[in-house]
């Protein structure tokens, strides 16, 4: 054979393309794809809206938001922190009554059995005027009565249970079908979470974000038609994926990794609002990967389908 076709079964090995394509047939088995550029969202987008921010704000861990956006998200946990409240309140108010009927009932229980055990400590009283023979007969004859009480007793529970266990088999009526109980919601936690480093999140926490335009006359949709939109703060470099870039709390401004490592921490002011620094004032922004290996971010995604066992 001098020609090889992705198709050709003429082989005698298994090869890898035929391995790969039976497998992306077949439904089973863990499949993983390695996103391009075109899957990453750029480093001024929204990680909610994945659309260039309007009005950007920045998490403690560098997460960047648009304004509007993470507003909304958090008044949306908060009414639904407040609902799943008001469940738990309201199924801690039922098993609190639920408990305090099952009390009841067991203090009843308890008061019917002490009369009961106080009822049988009474004798009953002795003739005098009997002969000891009278006396052994009538204890006789009562013993027999109630012998054939108890027997008949019993036979009549045989019956009610044959007739129980006549109806138990069916199941299917739903007058006979056990009740499934509720699931018992645990208490919510109040606090709000960052929807990407899953951190608690306030308000408070966000700084606003300056970024400063590669070209100052251009408006809004002119800037955001462009690949290279804005730059640093400071040394004027070119921001983008590839470029570490750092977020300076007093001013907003967004400078590059190596301004800050090379020029900032020296003295350790902000170029642009002359105020000092602290090394917490300084958030490095999370960025979406360019698409190559050396990006350091995981650019790998998988699905898991289900496995075939032998």
């Amino acid at each position: 054979m001098t020609r090889h076709g992705k198709n050709c079964t003429a082989g005698a090995v298994y090869t890898y393309h035929e391995k790969k394509k039976d497998t992306a047939a077949s439904g089973y088995g863990t499949q993983s794809v390695r996103l391009g550029k075109d899957a990453i969202k750029d480093f001024d987008c929204c990680c909610l809206s994945l659309q260039p921010c309007k009005n950007p704000v920045v998490t403690r861990d560098g997460f960047l938001y648009e304004k509007q956006a993470i507003l909304e998200y958090i008044l949306h946990q908060k009414n639904d922190i407040a609902k799943k409240m008001k469940a738990y309140e309201k199924q801690k108010q039922a098993q609190r009554s639920t408990d305090q009927s099952e009390s009841k009932s067991v203090e009843k229980e308890k008061m019917e059995k002490f009369k009961t055990n106080e009822s049988n400590i009474v004798s009953k009283p002795i003739n005098p005027f009997t002969s000891r023979d009278e006396q052994k007969a009538a204890g006789a004859a009562g013993a027999a009565g109630a012998a054939g009480a108890a027997g008949a007793a019993g036979a009549a529970g045989e019956v009610a249970v044959a007739g129980s266990s006549k109806a138990l088999p069916s199941f299917w009526i739903p007058s006979l079908t056990p009740e499934a109980k509720p699931t018992l919601l645990k208490k919510p936690s109040k606090t709000v979470l960052c929807p990407m480093s899953g951190r608690p999140l306030r308000m408070n926490d966000l700084v606003d974000v300056r970024f400063t335009p590669l070209d100052p006359s251009l408006d809004r949709v002119k800037l955001l038609s462009r690949q290279e939109r804005y730059v640093c703060a400071v040394t004027r470099d070119v921001l983008g994926n590839s470029v570490p870039c750092a977020v300076l709390r007093p001013s907003g401004a967004v400078v590059t990794q190596e301004c800050v490592e090379k020029l900032i921490k020296k003295d350790m002011t902000d170029p642009v609002s002359g105020d000092a620094l602290a090394h917490s004032d300084i958030i490095y922004l999370q960025r979406g990967g360019t698409g190559f290996a050396g990006s350091g971010v995981d650019l790998r995604a998988k699905e898991a389908r289900p496995v075939m066992q032998a």
